[in-house]
This record gives structure tokens, sequence and C-alpha cells, in this order.
């Protein structure tokens, strides 16, 4: 089964707020406002794991989420082969 993070859809202050998974936000005056804010914030998110990579896990603090991780790495390959994320993202 694909992973499928959590997405929340919240109104604030007449604005509209998604969240993905407590990891990135998207914010705007609609849902696809929002959702644009989302998935540009996303892509600096996925471009920055995908050029820096992961570093050894310490024995220290919570375990990265596994899952997750592959999720990253996954939008980071669809941006790179400029493709468009948002499928994977919202599907």
């Amino acid at each position: 089964m694909e992973f499928r993070p959590t997405l929340e859809v919240r109104e604030v202050a007449g604005r509209v707020w998604l969240q993905l998974h407590g990891l990135a936000y998207g914010e705007g005056a609609t849902l696809q406002e929002a959702a644009d804010d989302l998935v540009a914030r996303v892509l600096v998110l996925v471009m920055a794991f995908r050029s820096s990579g992961i570093g050894p896990v310490s024995g220290e603090g919570p375990l990265p989420d596994l899952a997750m991780l592959d999720f990253l790495y996954e939008l980071g390959e669809i941006a790179a082969a400029n493709g468009d994320i948002r499928d994977r993202l919202f599907g």
C-alpha cells in the first residue's frame, strides 16, 4: 500500500490552511492558493532533502519516519524529472 501523509484543511481568520503531516503547510485566500503555496514549500523541502541526503541516525532522539522519508524521496524524484508532484501529494 502506498504511503499517504495526512493532509489537514482548516480555515483560520478567513484564510485556508493546508497542513501536510506536520511537515509543511500552505495558506491562501482560496483552497487553490493554499495548495499552490503548499506545493512550493514542499518542493523547497524535497529538493533540499535530495541535495543534502541524510546523515547517520544517532541513538539519541526520535528515529525518522521511514515511510515519510521514502515519500519525500519519491517527490524529489518526480520534481527532478520535471514532473508535477501534485498528483502524488494530493492524490
